[in-house]
């Protein structure tokens, strides 16, 4: 009886089945096409299609592997990524027991951007920067703001930076050496720094009554109204001045943001430096040119005694850009630092490359170097992180397996050979940035970049030791920005002889001259304060008990203090003596006597 009523239900229905069994056979089908279609995406998504992957590899920043790589991962990462939120106060002053603030000048490296470069899969890289309040409140202000400063996050006062974006184009892209909103926020917070030391003692927040009569030789413009008060804001006690990219004109009014009232800010002026290293009317200089060529000389000379390094500089650039150098042809460190910063400092996966196996090059080259049958040179893939000091006979003996450099029988044999995937890895990084390191110490405190310096920086001393003249004799003038590049201060830090222990200037980075006037007498001196660092006693010209130790007041510590007439007959009298010449134009045509060095 039970099989009967069974056999009854199953053919009422049979049409139920024949549903069900349609319906997961078309799931199938479809779940199948879906699968199918993803492969050749995936198949078609390598990049410029010459057999370059963007696959997701470990995090540079994850807490694995060799505790001393952790511990070199993480200062790479703290001195060269400058992340806002470890951008604090330092050793700046504005309130030395006995002194007076008699004003300030400050340079500044634009903050964050992307690289300089094209890189393959910079679209996967995140460069926004997100959760930090004073952001929020800049991007508001300049959203909801329509003056006849600002119109739609535009600049919109007459002059070289006329219908200038404020903010970068996109919110979380990397753009060609494009600012990020990272690097605004790190700005933002410099500001901030710089409003709590000095605001205050410079008096940047002072009102004046609206029918004192004022001149205003640099800003064109003495107040921004207020109609709630009958006062208004001083605004030609600042000058700022800025290279004509949108990343250093970002960064200074971003930084100025966080320093003055919203008000005063919308009143400001921006004058533009035609050159990187605010040469102004000192430029030309065919000595400057030759020497930055005998550099160059020397670091490729360095390079070629560290062919493992070359080996991996190749590999990495292959991995990491567009249109990297044709084969045979080194590609520069330095590019590959910056391309890597732009994964580094955002917290991106390292990049992979597919190649073939038993490929041979066109003309014997491999990775950049050179290679035959019976070359021995090992593959960076397998490298550990390499001592720089070690003899190239103790690195070519690496662990890892060699690069197979023999030809094959037939060279027009059609068969495909088998692909394997090569990555990036934490060690070449290592490694790269090691040798980065040492060689850029060795070219920041060489007689040639200190002779290239001198040249480079001279008009902008000229600049900032006349605004500390006008300062001391009692100009309107207080506070003073140049917002520019790496260069800029390196070049500056050259002529001085500031000694650093990082040669690169990370983003956001800030020097600042402090200008003093003792209570006492009518004494000058001057600090130089290079994040948040008192490098005044470093300099050449305040060392070796030329400079004083003062003592900061409430703030606890000591200060050093140098005469200003030190830095001022430096400009006028010594400033030439290395290079042979009393003048300029004289140290401009001076030859080398050697003309290289390799």
């Amino acid at each position: 009886m039970l099989l009967k009523e069974i056999a009854r239900f199953s053919l009422q229905h049979r049409t139920l089945y024949c549903y069900l069994i349609l319906s997961i056979w078309i799931f199938l089908l479809i779940a199948g096409m879906y699968k199918y279609i993803g492969s050749i995406e995936n198949g078609n998504n390598l990049l410029n299609g010459k057999g370059y992957g963007y696959r997701k590899t470990e995090r540079f920043l994850v807490d694995e592997g060799d505790p001393a790589d952790r511990i070199r991962i993480k200062e790479i990462n703290q001195t060269d990524c400058t992340h806002p939120f470890t951008i604090v106060t330092g050793e700046e002053g504005g309130s030395l027991e006995g002194w007076s603030l008699e004003g300030v000048l400050l340079l500044i490296r634009h903050g964050d951007r992307g690289p300089m470069a094209h890189v393959r899969g910079i679209n996967e890289v995140d460069c926004g920067y997100e959760n930090d309040p004073t952001l929020a409140r800049y991007i508001n202000f300049l959203q909801n703001t329509t003056t006849g400063s600002t119109s739609g996050g535009h600049w919109m006062k007459t002059g070289p930076f006329h219908g200038f974006p404020l903010l970068p184009a996109a919110s979380k892209l990397c753009l060609l050496a494009q600012l990020t909103h990272k690097g605004i926020a790190q700005m933002l917070h410099v500001g901030d720094i710089v409003r709590q030391a000095y605001a205050n003692a410079l008096g940047l927040y002072t009102r004046v009554p609206v029918s004192t009569p004022r001149t205003t030789p640099f800003n064109g413009s003495d107040f921004m109204s207020n109609p709630t008060t009958s006062f208004q804001y001083v605004v030609d006690d600042v000058i700022i001045y800025s290279t004509r990219y949108r990343r250093t004109f970002q960064s200074a009014m971003a930084l100025l943001f966080g320093v003055l009232p919203p008000e005063k800010w919308l009143a400001m002026q921006i004058q533009e430096s035609h050159s990187l290293s605010y040469c102004f009317s000192d430029c030309a200089c065919p000595q400057a040119e030759k020497l930055k060529k005998q550099l160059a000389n020397e670091m490729n000379g360095h390079l070629a005694k560290h062919p493992a390094i070359g080996a991996i500089v190749q590999w990495i650039g292959a991995a990491l850009l567009q249109n990297p150098q044709a084969a045979g042809q080194q590609i520069n460190p330095l590019e590959i630092r910056d391309a890597l910063l732009a994964h580094i400092c955002h917290a991106a996966p390292l990049p992979c490359r597919k190649i073939h196996s038993n490929v041979p090059s066109g003309d014997g080259y491999r990775y950049g170097s050179k290679v035959s049958s019976s070359s021995s040179t090992q593959d960076p893939l397998g490298m550990d992180v390499i001592n720089i000091d070690l003899d190239e006979g103790a690195m070519s003996g690496a662990p890892g397996p060699s690069i197979n450099t023999e030809q094959p029988d037939d060279s027009d044999t059609t068969e495909q050979e088998p692909e394997i995937e090569g990555c990036v890895e934490k060690s070449h990084v290592l490694a790269l940035m090691s040798y980065i390191h040492w060689a850029g110490m060795k070219e920041l405190y060489s007689q040639s970049m200190r002779q290239q310096g001198l040249l480079r920086s001279y008009g902008l001393m000229r600049n900032i030791v006349a605004y500390m003249l006008r300062m001391i004799s009692g100009d309107r003038v207080k506070f003073v920005l140049y917002s520019g590049h790496d260069k800029t201060l390196e070049y500056l830090i050259a002529s001085l002889g500031v000694r650093l222990e990082n040669p690169f200037i990370p983003y956001a980075s800030r020097m600042v001259f402090e200008v003093y006037k003792s209570d006492k007498d009518t004494q000058y001196y001057f600090r130089l304060v290079y994040n948040g660092r008192d490098v005044t006693n470093t300099i050449d010209v305040c060392e070796s008990g030329k400079s004083l130790n003062v003592p900061r007041g409430i703030r606890g510590g000591r200060a050093h203090l140098c005469p200003i007439e030190n830095i001022i007959r430096f400009i006028h009298d010594d400033y030439f003596l290395s290079l042979n010449a009393t003048n300029y134009k004289d140290a401009c045509l001076a030859q080398t006597k050697q003309e290289a060095f390799f």
